[in-house]
């Protein structure tokens, strides 16, 4: 059988004032073309499926009709889970509705899947934290264990009231249970959730910058050796960059955004992970390159003029510009930025140091004319720069006042 993984789809994000709704439209359409073309017989999401806990009109739209396109109407099971930018009581609300047409929504941990039947499938066994799906087409089941993000209240409701026992070893026993009774070699096993994991003994991977952090020193960090020996593929939203954290023959895989989100993605190329599995054998993946959507650049120039000349040749770019220079940046020349591209995310002047020793930065003639000394004091509140023409004039036209 054939799976496609996918997670952090962030529907309705905006980076600072520009909105990002209309590229995720577009690869919104670029993942069901994937999934129709590559005839998947699954989609996994695994979780923040929209960017806030109370998604816009258009947000909430686009996420609906992408998961119906993505069930093919009921022939195809869609499974999705909340993640940490989700409301779980939102994503769980549409759940009898979303049944009908072969959506599954899952918000909580440790939810139970009312079972039903589709012309395409059927829930065979649905247990807390757990579902079993038997497709028309296929004679084998594929069993899933799946595990939503959970906050610290949620937490509790989860495992009850023993915080202090490890994360790791709870979530590592109650996946082994599941996996214990229901995982045999008949079926495809999966796991699909949306947490902060890493391999034991690795570097840490960085969080996404600007979003909502999961891991709070090490109290919600898990490890992959958590994962039962029966899952043949685990499917993790959260960071948004795509890695593999398990080996060739047991994958843990971030799929990672559709989009660039924030400025440390810059330059990231985005993917889905197609899946082909089949009972009781090692599964293969490959990434699919994602077209749609804005690039993200950090650029940094000390001429505005190289500026404004890059700035005409990247036009379809979302950039966040640093400008160094000897004194502060002029006001046309930021009018001159601004106007040449409609992209800019931020405008960072950057002034040049220069070095000044403590004395010279302390030490204030206080025989000086006026502007004098408003250059020396001026000099004193930003690291031994001096004040450009403009500011000089205002200076000046303030004193004579």
């Amino acid at each position: 059988m054939k799976i496609l993984h996918t997670a952090d789809w962030h529907l309705g994000k905006r980076l600072d004032r520009f909105s990002r709704l209309e590229e995720q439209i577009l690869v919104m359409n670029e993942i069901v073309e994937i999934a129709d073309a590559q005839n998947v017989d699954l989609v996994l999401v695994a979780g923040d499926l929209f960017d806030n806990f109370n998604p816009s009109v258009e947000a909430t739209e686009l996420f609906y009709k992408t998961l119906k396109r993505l069930s093919l109407n009921g022939k195809r099971p869609v499974i999705a889970i909340s993640g940490n930018h989700d409301s779980p009581n939102l994503i769980d609300a549409p759940d009898p509705l979303a049944r009908e047409c072969g959506i599954v929504l899952i918000g909580h941990p440790k939810a139970a899947v009312n079972p039903f039947e589709l012309d395409g499938f059927k829930i065979t066994c649905s247990v807390p934290g757990f579902i079993e799906i038997q497709l028309k087409n296929q004679e084998f089941p594929v069993r899933i264990l799946h595990t939503p993000y959970a906050n610290e209240i949620r937490l509790k409701e989860y495992f009850g009231e023993n915080k202090e026992e490890d994360l790791n070893q709870i979530l590592a026993e109650n996946w082994q249970r599941l996996a214990d009774e229901f995982c045999d070699e008949a079926g495809v096993n999966l796991m699909m959730a949306h947490l902060y994991m890493n391999r034991k003994g690795t570097p840490l991977l960085d969080e996404p910058e600007g979003e909502k952090p999961i891991k709070i020193g090490n109290a919600y960090l898990i490890f992959s050796d958590s994962i039962p020996p029966q899952i043949q593929y685990t499917a993790l939203g959260h960071l948004h960059g795509f890695r593999n954290i398990g080996t060739a023959e047991k994958p843990v895989v971030y799929s990672s955004s559709p989009l660039c989100y924030s400025f440390s993605e810059a330059g990231q190329t985005k993917f889905v992970s197609i899946i082909q599995a089949q009972p009781n054998q090692h599964v293969s993946f490959e990434k699919i390159a994602l077209q749609h959507g804005k690039s993200l650049a950090r650029k940094t120039f000390n001429n505005i003029e190289h500026a404004v000349e890059w700035l005409n040749e990247n036009q379809n770019t979302l950039v966040e510009l640093t400008l160094e220079s000897e004194t502060f940046l002029k006001a046309e020349d930021r009018k001159k930025i601004y106007q040449v591209h409609p992209g800019i995310v931020h405008l960072i002047p950057k002034i040049k140091n220069e070095e000044l020793s403590e004395n010279q930065l302390r030490t204030i003639n206080l025989n000086q004319d006026i502007q004098a000394l408003f250059k020396d004091y001026f000099k004193t509140k930003n690291n031994g720069q001096a004040p450009n023409d403009d500011l000089i004039d205002l200076f000046n036209e303030i004193k004579n006042l």
